[in-house]
């Protein structure tokens, strides 16, 4: 199994709506699931360097001011490692575009367990839920 450390950004909205990125079919990781933008870090990046750069990859979006959350130690059929999630207020002034996934979607926090998840994200949407509210 090989070490892989990921950031993941949670974009959240006025209405504490939060933007998911559906993964398409071909994806080499969890194809046809709903996730978090963000990807792997890289080199000798810090967490927060690389979920800037992810989301500028990802989205065309420069973040703000993105704040660490929490950390989770994840593991699956091919990784283990090291999940930082990052969260930040949209900024309806800037422009998203997406560039990875087959569709973007912004998700009430209480409809995504009815969507295709990645397992071991179910446990940050439990914390969102704690936290949404008071943001």
């Amino acid at each position: 199994m090989r070490k892989r450390n990921v950031a993941l950004i949670v974009l959240y909205d006025d209405k504490r709506r939060i933007l998911l990125q559906h993964r398409s079919q071909d994806a080499g990781r969890y194809p046809g699931c709903w996730a978090f933008f963000g990807g792997g870090i890289e080199g000798n990046e810090t967490p927060e360097q690389a979920v800037r750069r992810e989301c500028l990859e990802e989205l065309c979006y420069n973040l703000d001011n993105p704040r660490l959350v929490i950390t989770r130690f994840f593991t699956n059929t091919l990784y283990c490692g090291e999940k930082y999630i990052f969260i930040e207020r949209y900024n309806p002034e800037k422009k998203l575009a997406q560039k990875e996934g087959s569709e973007m979607k912004w998700a009430d926090i209480n409809e995504i367990s009815q969507l295709k998840t990645i397992e071991h994200d179910k446990e940050i949407y439990d914390f969102l839920k704690l936290i949404l509210p008071i943001l």
